[in-house]
């Protein structure tokens, strides 16, 4: 099954990632010609092993290769046509690929291969979740619960669709049934923490913690727990979990740059220069740290640098809003 919570807030971690005058940062795809070599070779040696094919599949949909994948997985699939594994990454692949018809209908064929597969019927109900079938969803979580009534994931998949419904007490309800289930289920311990900071409950805090306290490695947790604190003015807070994570984990580039942003809200404009750079050292094409970069640049006054940022966010998103403002407000400075 997909981490719901973690998809949805790998989306709400950059600042106005998804508007019109925020572009979304390029991904950077792996290297791995070494290994497709080492499967070709396998697969040339033993052609009829479905699990060859899978695994090309699997490294070809890491690399966005979908079209490679579907042919591979369609090869494994002529050889085990009930594999649940094989089907769960073919509808993986359908949904990344804009194909959620065939994700779909690819989950739903594999539940009538394996009907009491909980694992199976998770990942419907989830699907169902994206495309935004909320009742068909949790009809799937009722099969869940009559095979498993203590299943901890199925509360949670529960608790995501009344999050998405606008029915946040059923949705709170449903996480605590689930961390009641298992203690240990970071996703609901955070939706707990976000659902109660939305309301204005000062108990969010203590779910941040829980979750840290389950996982206190966990640089996604610290992350949420980052948010909150800002969302409640405590930006020096904030900035302490972000320090926090870099030493942690030197390369998470979004530490850095929602770093960035805070000391720019503190007027700190040389450090927030700084963690634009850090970003950019991590990520060279992270464009919104090229934007901000720029907009520390402009209040420091060094105005050809704050040129040449905009410049270069422009040439990565040549429809980028703000960028474009920057360039015009330096000209009617010269």
């Amino acid at each position: 099954m997909r981490n719901v919570f973690f998809l949805g807030l790998l989306m709400l971690l950059g600042v106005g990632c998804g508007s019109d005058s925020e572009p979304a940062d390029q991904p950077v795809r792996p290297n791995s010609n070494s290994s497709l070599v080492r499967l070709n070779q396998a697969i040339q040696q033993d052609p009829e092993n479905p699990d060859l094919y899978f695994a090309r599949a699997e490294m070809f949909y890491q690399q966005e290769g979908y079209d490679e994948a579907i042919s591979d997985l369609e090869k494994a699939l002529s050889y085990d046509s009930t594999n649940a594994d094989y089907l769960h990454l073919l509808a993986d692949t359908y949904l990344d690929y804009y194909k959620s018809k065939k994700a779909l209908e690819t989950m739903e064929q594999v539940v009538e291969y394996h009907p009491r597969r909980i694992p199976s019927l998770l990942k419907l109900s989830e699907f169902q979740l994206i495309l935004q079938q909320y009742n068909e969803s949790m009809r799937t979580l009722d099969r869940v619960l009559q095979i498993d009534p203590q299943e901890s994931e199925a509360y949670f998949m529960f608790g995501m669709n009344f999050k998405e419904m606008g029915d946040t007490a059923r949705a709170i309800s449903s996480f605590q049934s689930a961390v009641d289930n298992n203690p240990n289920l970071i996703d609901a311990w955070i939706e707990l923490g976000q659902l109660h900071a939305g309301l204005g409950n000062e108990i969010a805090g203590q779910y941040f913690d829980s979750a840290i306290r389950i996982e206190p490695q966990n640089v996604t947790v610290k992350h949420a727990k980052a948010y909150y604190l800002q969302d409640k003015g405590d930006l020096e807070g904030s900035l302490a979990l972000f320090r926090d994570i870099v030493r942690q984990d030197p390369q998470y580039e979004d530490a850095y740059y929602n770093s960035g942003l805070l000391y720019l809200d503190l007027d700190s404009v040389l450090q927030a220069h700084e963690q634009f750079d850090m970003t950019l050292q991590v990520n060279p094409v992270h464009i919104r740290a090229y934007y901000y970069r720029g907009v520390a640049s402009e209040m420091m006054g060094n105005l050809p640098a704050a040129r040449d940022d905009y410049e270069q966010a422009l040439r990565l998103a040549p429809d980028y809003v703000r960028a474009q403002e920057g360039l015009n407000r330096l000209q009617e400075l010269e």
